[in-house]
């Protein structure tokens, strides 16, 4: 893991690949719902006051998003 990724999703970009974009709750329900996911957990750690591990989250969501508007470029 670059020194990057960690401070930015706190995961590899492969694992977002590989467990999110490509992951089985994205291949059931699409990657709108992955993403919602992704935002509701970062609404859940705001909430315990965590705002690092939210912002980590919401750069993840919007990581995806980027790559969903690559794919349909």
């Amino acid at each position: 893991m670059t020194k990057f990724e960690r401070d930015c999703y706190g995961m590899t970009v492969e694992d977002i690949n590989v467990n999110l974009i490509n992951g089985i709750t994205t291949r059931l329900s699409g990657i709108e719902m992955t993403i919602m996911s992704v935002l509701s957990d970062a609404q859940q750690v705001l909430e315990f006051g965590d705002s690092e591990q939210a912002r980590k989250y919401i750069n993840v969501a919007k990581f995806m998003i980027c790559e969903k508007m690559k794919k349909a470029a």
